[in-house]
């Protein structure tokens, strides 16, 4: 959530940065400053109200009625004037929730072809690569059709060897996590409105979000959410910074408006299982942060020899935390088309705003903590890599660095 007083100050660049974002409810940052200025009128007046009633109150004595009922008068106007900063405090909130991060300046506004950073291709010569899903049905891996059976389209089932390869990658995924500096969390897979809030879900996501009616409760749609309110309102020495955490959690999305081959397989479930990883930086050193996220996915994914790509998101396609972002995409050879199976974020401290997330300088200053985040992978799609990238006619090939957990080589 961006501050009132930056806003104040930096009118210019937050048009420009919400203008490559292409958000156009430029008349909303207007109407926020008119608001502002006008609550710091009415404290002006709130001030001095408090003021004059101290003063008549020192004032007053047993026979003094004439300034006890002009100090009684001046309480009833501090009343007025509170209720009246209250409403314009809830009004501001109100609206400011609803703006999205600013984009860095090296994020451009739009491309026509996607901004390619990296890319690391791998040949297999089999050349009949048939879909996931069938591969699935044909080595008795997962079944979607039983997932909706139970739940409904868009849930999946695994067994047998296809649940022993999402075990054995979870355990890989946080394994080198923790070998990297994260420190492992196992947290709750329901959240009240208050940590949604923070994390920024609320009011971007609302409607993709599972919410259990009855007790306000969200089912989360990121490990993110519960792993970065862990150290909501908390300060920090400089000396403690960076933060990195990990956790492997299932997420919940309703998705709602997906179909078509989108939807396949293990494409987009409204249920899947996935690793996540966080960092709260200094706002001076997000950066190094943030590299450092990019570089642990990017192992992570040459680890599993499969051919992927990392993208720099324009601004349209930022989310609304977002200052920064690359995307990794894994191919599927059946499918032909690349699938998103990690994004690393810097949201700066939009997030820590919301929070109260802060740390203190050497020099004794408190200042908003830069909060990121990152997909350390999401699981389906990987599985659905790894089927697609390794098949061949009778057996699919175990990548090497699962076989320690797997112990078999190949599926068959």
């Amino acid at each position: 959530m961006l501050k009132v007083s930056f806003i104040e100050k930096n009118k210019k660049i937050i048009i420009i940065g919400l203008i490559k974002r292409n958000f156009y409810k430029l008349y909303l940052i207007n109407y926020i400053l008119f608001l502002y200025k006008k609550k710091k009128k009415i404290k002006s007046k709130l001030d001095n109200l408090i003021y004059y009633i101290k003063y008549f109150s020192k004032k007053i004595k047993k026979n003094e009625e004439i300034i006890r009922n002009y100090s009684s008068f001046l309480k009833e106007k501090l009343k007025i004037n509170i209720f009246f900063i209250n409403k314009i405090k809830n009004k501001i909130f109100e609206i400011i929730i609803k703006i999205p991060n600013l984009p860095f300046e090296e994020v451009q506004k739009n491309f026509l072809y996607k901004e390619i950073l990296y890319k690391r291709e791998i040949i297999n010569n089999y050349k009949k690569k048939i879909y996931h899903w069938e591969l699935g049905e044909k080595f008795k891996l997962f079944s979607t059709k039983k997932g909706a059976i139970i739940s409904g389209n868009g849930f999946n089932v695994f067994f047998n060897k296809g649940a022993l390869l999402q075990r054995s990658l979870i355990q890989f995924f946080l394994e080198k996590n923790i070998s990297s500096g994260y420190i492992e969390y196992i947290l709750p897979y329901i959240v009240n409105i208050n940590s949604v809030y923070g994390t920024g879900q609320i009011p971007d996501k609302t409607y993709q979000m599972y919410n259990i009616n009855y007790d306000n409760l969200y089912l989360i749609p990121t490990g993110e959410v519960p792993l970065i309110n862990i150290f909501k309102k908390k300060i920090f020495k400089e000396s403690e910074l960076p933060i990195k955490a990990t956790t492997y959690t299932s997420c919940f999305r309703r998705e709602s408006g997906s179909y078509g081959s989108k939807v396949r397989g293990l494409n987009r479930l409204h249920q899947f299982d996935k690793v996540e990883i966080i960092q709260i930086s200094t706002c001076k050193d997000s950066y190094l942060s943030f590299n450092d996220m990019v570089n642990h996915i990017k192992y992570l994914l040459r680890s599993l020899n499969l051919p992927f790509r990392i993208i720099r998101l324009c601004g349209k396609d930022l989310g609304f935390t977002s200052a920064l972002t690359y995307d990794f995409e894994v191919y599927s050879p059946g499918q032909k088309k690349w699938l998103e199976v990690s994004s690393v974020s810097n949201c700066t401290n939009f997030q820590s705003n919301r929070l109260k997330l802060r740390y203190r300088t050497f020099d004794g200053k408190i200042k908003l903590c830069h909060t990121l985040n990152g997909s350390s992978l999401a699981i389906p799609r990987i599985i659905s890599a790894i089927l697609e990238n390794n098949q061949y006619k009778n057996y699919i090939i175990i990548p090497k660095v699962l076989i320690k957990y797997m112990k078999i080589d190949k599926i068959f």
